[in-house]
């Protein structure tokens, strides 16, 4: 069963504090649910959200451009295809982040059998509804 405590996110928050030190990145850290680490991050100079339109903008998705949604102030990174979404120092960001996230984590999960066993689930959101992701 997922679960994420307090003291699991204050490790968490002192190494990601340690390794993205000088990178200029405003984030917020929290627990949701007991079983979920969120991780919103708020401003930088890394512009993200382009970074992510002119990545998928790049590839054939397929898709008829009114079905396409193209976010513009805020957005939640996919945490299985983020090194396929982004590109340059977003990417780096990211595949910084993500494995602080994740460390000590597990997934012996079995979607076949509808079996579902993580130590506990990673969001990583990029801006907010109610207040936009800002370039510095």
């Amino acid at each position: 069963m997922a679960y994420m405590s307090q003291e699991k996110k204050k490790v968490i928050a002192e190494k990601l504090r340690t390794a993205l030190k000088g990178k200029g990145l405003k984030y917020s850290l929290g627990v949701h649910n007991h079983s979920t680490i969120v991780m919103r991050i708020t401003a930088s100079a890394i512009d993200f959200i382009g970074n992510y339109n002119a990545t998928r903008q790049s590839r054939e998705w397929g898709l008829p451009e009114h079905v396409r949604h193209i976010p513009t102030t805020c957005m939640d990174v996919n945490p299985y295809w983020y090194k396929e979404h982004f590109t340059g120092e977003a990417r780096q960001v990211l595949e910084t982040i993500m494995p602080i996230l994740n460390e000590g984590n597990h997934d012996r999960s079995d979607s076949r059998t509808d079996y579902f066993d993580v130590g506990w689930y990673v969001d990583v959101k990029i801006g907010q509804w109610n207040k936009p992701y800002t370039l510095k």
